[in-house]
């Protein structure tokens, strides 16, 4: 997971009591996150918290897969990358840089729409705080913050919150197998420790 974060930009480094950090490949135990492109905002739990990266770009990275080349999503919106449709033409390509580049830049924004909607998720479980930031990844943050999700876990209601996930499951008013599988997993993982 390390080289993949490192991949996206981010440095990673690591420590114990007895040793500055420094930088190892491969090592699980990060304690610092030194890369950030906030523009002038305070940077999320992503740029903030190594496990909150881990497991937001794995998570998000298991269901966007990485293209090179624009395409059509399931609904038809031009796509490129890691899911990404902001800005996409099609015949748009980017290199893979480009394209770790921008999943590192643009999950940092939905994680911090996701905390500014739900003040709470600065400090979820990362699990739970992966599954919310996936979400408003795939349905955007202000289908997000203005979704059940949004509004049961402000209110305290943690448990409705994750069994909301289940209600966005279509495209197109479709119900779509991938959308559910995904859904299903992202409750799952809100719901761990509950």
């Amino acid at each position: 997971m390390l080289a993949f974060l490192r991949s996206l930009g981010v440095a990673v480094a690591v420590g114990t009591a007895n040793a500055a950090p420094r930088a190892v490949a491969g090592n699980p135990a990060t304690v610092a996150v030194t890369r950030s492109r906030t523009s002038g905002r305070k940077p999320s739990r992503i740029l903030l918290v190594p496990a909150a990266a881990a497991a937001c770009t794995g998570l998000v990275g298991g269901f966007e897969a990485l293209r090179t080349t624009a395409y059509r999503d399931i609904v038809g919106i031009p796509t490129i990358c890691w899911g990404e449709t902001q800005g996409v033409r099609m015949g748009m390509t980017k290199t893979v840089a480009e394209c770790n580049a921008l999943f590192t830049q643009r999950l940092d924004e939905f994680a911090s729409h996701v905390e500014a909607c739900v003040p709470s998720a600065v400090t979820m479980p990362v699990e739970r705080y992966a599954a919310h930031v996936s979400l408003a990844y795939n349905i955007g943050w202000a289908g997000y913050c203005g979704s059940s999700v949004a509004r049961q876990a402000n209110a305290g209601n943690t448990r409705a919150s994750c069994d909301a996930f289940l209600l966005w499951n279509k495209a197109k008013g479709q119900v779509s197998k991938g959308l559910t599988r995904r859904r299903a997993e992202e409750r799952a993982l809100c719901l761990k420790g509950i």
